[in-house]
């Protein structure tokens, strides 16, 4: 039997990188995959590519950051399922600059993604895996969160409050029968990574125990874990994925 065999999982920011490698291996475990992203273009292009391997996954353009945008694209998902069994917040954003520079729009941009978009998923989405007693909530932390980056305060400041989020809704939502993490990637080689100059990617395999970039994939199968039985006592845990880097 498939880990996730008639699971229904909503992945936010599931259009490309992380998102997208959890998408096609969440479906390749059984599950129907719901991907909720901005991106309309390469939502359809990861939908399409599941679709002619046999999986089964479904599109909804949805801005995170918006709470009726949440709330509507989850009633649509229940009206169409029947419930949401796993959320993995995964979307996210990145507004760079030293806090010199850094407006106060750069800093309210990344706020309402990769914090208030957690916020209002998990609100939204844990309502109906209450009432069925069970749910598997993931959020995508950073390990940038545990130390510090220069010039990403805001992107720090949220990942490390989708720690503390993590664990107050495990305290809340234990009980219930929904458990919540967090994973908590490194230097991970996605495509927009892999883009970078080579001498900045080699500066940054140099700064891994490992001595490598991660895969997406290895960040992906994090996600699956979380999101099956075999985690079913872990809850209120952040998982570093980092090669070692926050040793």
């Amino acid at each position: 039997m498939k880990r996730l065999e008639n699971k229904i999982a909503v992945i936010t920011g599931g259009a490309d990188g992380l998102g997208r490698a959890a998408a096609i291996m969440f479906c390749a475990e059984g599950a129907k995959v719901m991907i909720w992203d901005m991106n309309e273009e390469k939502g359809e292009q990861t939908v399409s590519e599941i679709k002619a391997d046999g999986g089964e996954a479904f599109f909804a353009k949805v801005n995170t950051a918006s709470y009726t945008e949440v709330d509507a694209a989850t009633q649509a998902a229940i009206a169409q399922f029947g419930r949401i069994d796993i959320l993995i917040n995964n979307a996210g954003i990145t507004r760079d600059a030293s806090i010199k520079k850094m407006t106060p729009e750069l800093w309210q941009q990344v706020i309402d993604v990769n914090l208030t978009g957690v916020f209002n998923c998990a609100k939204c989405v844990s309502a109906g895996m209450v009432e069925k007693g069970y749910g598997r909530i993931v959020n995508t932390s950073s390990v940038v969160a545990l130390y510090g980056n220069f010039g990403q305060t805001n992107y720090v400041a949220t990942k490390a409050g989708v720690i503390g989020i993590t664990k107050t809704l495990a305290r809340e939502l234990g009980r219930k029968g929904v458990t919540v993490n967090a994973v908590a990637p490194g230097f991970i080689a996605t495509e927009m990574v892999k883009k970078m100059p080579e001498n900045v990617l080699k500066a940054m395999e140099e700064k891994v125990p490992l001595g490598r970039l991660g895969a997406p994939e290895e960040i992906a199968s994090t996600y699956l874990f979380l999101a099956s039985d075999e985690a079913a006592y872990i809850n209120g845990a952040t998982i570093s994925v980092d090669g070692g880097i926050t040793i």
